[in-house]
């Protein structure tokens, strides 16, 4: 399965620094080893993987089944690789509100050093976020967004989403080798609790919805909105988000001004049009299907281990000794392994000399 999203009780507070202080470590002894082993874009097809991010947050020791194991975990890793980078060739940019928004800049940063063009990155960064704030429209507001990316260009995204009406949240995964087109099944696999109607612009059955919606979008608007006129009878199709509000001809013309102004040449370059929300995407995907019949797919995308403990006493309390000695042995096995690497590089090397 390509596509879906976790769902978590969304938990208030965070996490004491005596326990995020640990997860830092951890995370950087970990990240250090699985690197160091299997290279940092097989760590970035791990943290893609809904249910090894699970369990790897469970390691850290957070809550088991809370939002904030996305937040957290997310964050030790990015404090745990700090200046570690170059020597990883392994990126974290971005995080929780107000630091979502620097992921751009931070991509920029990184790239300068590697001397990498980052506009690819920063285009993957901003289209997995439009995508699954604007073109899933699940009732989840996004608050989260990490970035991870090797020095080789290869990127995932963690991102998460609140719904206060039900109390839940419902986390998002990408992986960029899996990511052949953004506006279709663009999503890794992950994996949820609880599934519903919703407006899906990204599903492979809405693709007759997608073109449709280019092609209302490039028109002329006056045109447009005489055949929304013309029309004996509306009907407003029982799927998520879509009100009669939608089609007022006032807010329709807004929206068709600004989308023939533009003239995107596909459905992506309309999703990545600024301006270009929720609202505009359900008010296109609409009038496509009353003028052209392309409905759009209403399909919920959606389809752990414990070592530490967690914060709040589940399923146990944390047990900062063993805490302690884990992140310990950790370390030494990932020193061990750098001087078993560096020997075995001089054998290679003496060897190489040998045959010439």
């Amino acid at each position: 399965m390509r596509t879906g999203y976790a769902h978590l009780p969304l938990h208030g507070g965070k996490a004491p620094h005596w326990l995020f202080s640990r997860m830092v470590k951890l995370a950087r002894e970990m990240t250090c080893l699985i690197v160091a082993e299997h290279g940092p874009d097989e760590y970035l097809a791990r943290l893609s993987d809904p249910f090894w991010f699970q369990a790897f947050g469970c390691v850290c020791g957070f809550d088991w089944h809370s939002s904030g194991v996305t937040t957290t975990t997310c964050g030790a890793i990015k404090e745990g690789i700090k200046g570690l980078e170059k020597d990883l060739g392994f990126y974290a940019a971005g995080g929780k509100g107000g630091a979502s928004r620097h992921t751009p800049q931070e991509i920029v940063v990184a790239c300068e050093t590697l001397s990498r063009d980052a506009a690819p990155l920063v285009h993957a960064s901003r289209m997995s976020a439009k995508v699954d704030s604007a073109a899933v429209q699940d009732g989840y507001q996004l608050y989260h967004h990490a970035f991870f990316f090797s020095s080789g260009g290869k990127w995932c995204v963690v991102q998460q989403g609140m719904n206060d009406a039900t109390g839940m949240a419902r986390r998002y995964h990408w992986l960029g080798d899996r990511v052949s087109d953004f506006v279709c099944e663009p999503h890794a696999a992950v994996c949820c609790d609880r599934r519903g109607e919703i407006l899906n612009l990204v599903a492979a059955e809405s693709g007759a919805t997608r073109s449709a919606s280019v092609e209302v979008a490039v028109q002329a608007p006056d045109k447009t909105l005489q055949a929304v006129k013309k029309l004996p009878e509306l009907l407003l199709p029982r799927r998520h988000g879509i009100r009669a509000e939608d089609i007022d001809s006032k807010y329709l013309r807004k929206i068709l001004v600004q989308t023939y102004e533009h003239a995107p040449r596909d459905y992506e370059t309309l999703v990545g049009l600024p301006g270009v929300g929720p609202k505009t995407l359900r008010a296109l995907a609409l009038v496509s299907e009353l003028i052209y019949g392309a409905k759009a797919s209403t399909r919920d995308p959606a389809r752990f281990a414990f070592a530490h403990g967690g914060k709040d006493g589940i399923p146990f309390p944390v047990d900062r000794r063993t805490y302690d000695q884990t992140i310990d042995i950790l370390h030494r096995t990932v020193n061990r392994s750098r001087v078993e690497r560096t020997e075995k590089d001089k054998a290679l090397r003496r060897l190489a000399r040998f045959a010439e």
